[in-house]
């Protein structure tokens, strides 16, 4: 979840409140560099089973996923605050636009090494930076982003399988379809249309990109320069300024078209038509991926590895 953070104590007083009878003291400050941007990570690593040598290589590998992503990472500096609390896992995040990008994030304290090599949630909160504050109308198309980027840039980067993917897209993004009394994403904010709405219009988006241009751009290409213009969350920009630039960048008026249909109506489309299309079929708990399907190429262009500054293999 992305805010913009303008006063300063309220600002450190979200990063730095923990657990009970943690204190500043205890806190430690782990310098990291990604990419050439500069990441600085507090974390108590007694508060942590493993210590926070686990948990530096969760946020390293995360931001290098990220980078890998968008050829760069979203900003040139961040500061992370990992908080723990009882129990194990990775619990939620909330980043904030503020001098130069912030995220608070909260861990379990039996945090396993599978968890936090398995865990979406910093990856989908780094991606929030890469995205101008477009005001809370449009939250859908930075939640939609970071839900729908997510699984591909993990994809791209050996993280998780294409099938775990379009599992998952098969299951959660009917959540995001309309319901009766809904209209457009700019004017209904329910969970599922902030969060599977809005990954369905990038779902929409991608495909219509790579059809348009025969495979040559993809949202991808979008986002990337969309994030190189702004300079990503701390940057307020109309979201009209923000859908021209990822058009200008694939030759395209995808996004923009896109917009202008669902930003006031209530657009169904035909989810299922076009996994079939794209040759995702459902499979029991899983999908089967079958490459003979018409817009098979489109599918796996998307989630095939474009230029980076990030080499897969140090990823993993």
């Amino acid at each position: 979840m992305p805010m913009k953070i303008f006063n300063r104590a309220w600002m450190i007083a979200a990063l730095f409140c923990a657990a009970p009878g943690l204190t500043a003291a205890s806190v430690q400050t782990h310098d990291l560099k990604v990419a050439g941007s500069e990441i600085r990570v507090d974390v108590d690593g007694s508060d942590f089973r493993g210590g926070a040598a686990p948990i530096m290589e969760w946020v390293s590998r995360s931001a290098g996923i990220v980078a890998h992503y968008y050829s760069r990472f979203p900003t040139a500096k961040l500061h992370i605050r990992v908080v723990s609390e009882p129990g194990g896992g990775v619990r939620n995040g909330k980043t904030f636009g503020y001098e130069g990008g912030s995220i608070r994030i909260m861990v379990g304290h039996d945090v396993t090494a599978d968890e936090l090599m398995n865990d979406w949630v910093l990856v989908h909160e780094m991606i929030h930076l890469a995205l101008p504050d477009t005001g809370e109308d449009h939250s859908w198309l930075s939640e939609g982003l970071a839900v729908y980027i997510e699984g591909i840039a993990r994809v791209q980067a050996g993280n998780r399988t294409q099938s775990d993917v379009w599992s998952e897209e098969l299951k959660s993004m009917p959540r995001g379809l309309p319901q009766p009394g809904d209209h457009g994403l700019d004017h209904t904010h329910t969970w599922g249309r902030t969060y599977w709405g809005g990954a369905m219009f990038c779902l929409l988006a991608d495909v219509e990109i790579h059809r348009r241009t025969q495979n040559r751009f993809g949202l991808q290409d979008a986002v990337r320069a969309i994030d190189s213009k702004s300079g990503g969350l701390p940057v307020d920009w109309p979201i009209q300024q923000v859908l021209q630039t990822g058009d200008t960048a694939t030759g395209t008026t995808v996004l923009q078209d896109l917009y202008a249909q669902m930003k006031d109506a209530p657009v169904t489309p035909d989810l299922m038509g076009l996994w079939h299309k794209l040759g995702v079929e459902p499979d029991g708990d899983s999908v089967r991926l079958t490459d003979d399907a018409p817009l098979a190429s489109i599918r796996l262009s998307i989630m095939q590895p474009r230029g980076s500054l990030i080499p897969v293999a140090l990823l993993r």
